[in-house]
């Protein structure tokens, strides 16, 4: 009976530290998901202001001059 006890405190013990472990990924991979989320936001900021300013080039590009008789095709 004392050898079921001890066996049941040891699994006990491993399940605490287990949990315990469990609980310190866990807060490391929230605070990496942070962080990466933040970057995520700046990365996609930086390709919105990308994709304005190269839009304003092209629409700051000359219209093409074509030769006689031929049409701009869209």
């Amino acid at each position: 009976m004392t050898s079921e006890f001890d066996l049941l405190a040891e699994k006990i013990g491993q399940l605490a530290e287990l949990t315990s472990a469990l609980r310190r990924e866990n807060t490391a991979l929230r605070t990496r998901n942070v962080v990466l989320a933040n970057a995520n936001s700046m990365l996609e900021e930086r390709l919105q202001q990308a994709r304005e300013r190269v839009e304003g080039l092209i629409r700051a590009l000359p219209d093409p001059v074509l030769p006689k008789g031929e049409e701009a095709s869209e």
